[in-house]
């Protein structure tokens, strides 16, 4: 019988392994020699501070975050589940971040497709706007396809 290790993939150690594979000549006593690897990708590399990006404050330890091992364990739920006999598909309830590292180590390359509902608008506590909900003629007045003082539904 396989013993399970009850850990998360260890992202750091697979990312060192598949860069590894890619230039051994970076390693260096088990750690990267990054001058080495900048030599080796040439022109490719960015160093311009100034540039486009997706950022947001803690954005470094959320990366942090996510590359630590986690030791959770993920157990099904037949009772809330829907034909678990049958079906194909599996309904997981808690954090997002945990449970998809939880799930990378046992079914990488296994999953079609997860959705993901984010936790905001719980409770009473309503901090985003969520109902988008609008009528045509408010949208034809907004996108300039009617002026405010015109009447039915035609644009002008």
């Amino acid at each position: 019988m396989e013993k399970l290790q009850g850990t998360s993939m260890d992202i750091v150690q697979d990312n060192m392994e598949k860069l590894k594979q890619i230039f051994p000549e970076v390693f260096t006593e088990g750690k990267i020699d990054f001058e080495v690897l900048k030599q080796l990708l040439g022109e490719k590399i960015e160093n311009d501070k100034e540039r486009y990006s997706f950022t947001w404050k803690g954005k470094t330890e959320a990366r942090q975050i996510a590359q630590d091992t986690s030791t959770g364990t993920l157990r099904p739920s037949k009772e809330d589940s829907k034909d678990w006999e049958n079906t194909e598909n599996l309904y997981i309830e808690g954090d997002n971040l945990e449970v998809l590292k939880l799930l990378q180590k046992s079914y990488h390359g296994k999953i079609k497709m997860i959705y993901i509902d984010p936790p905001y608008n719980t409770g009473k506590d309503f901090v985003y706007k969520d109902n988008f909900k609008d009528n045509i003629d408010n949208y034809l007045t907004i996108t300039g396809q009617k002026s405010e003082n015109s009447t039915g539904g035609g644009t002008n």
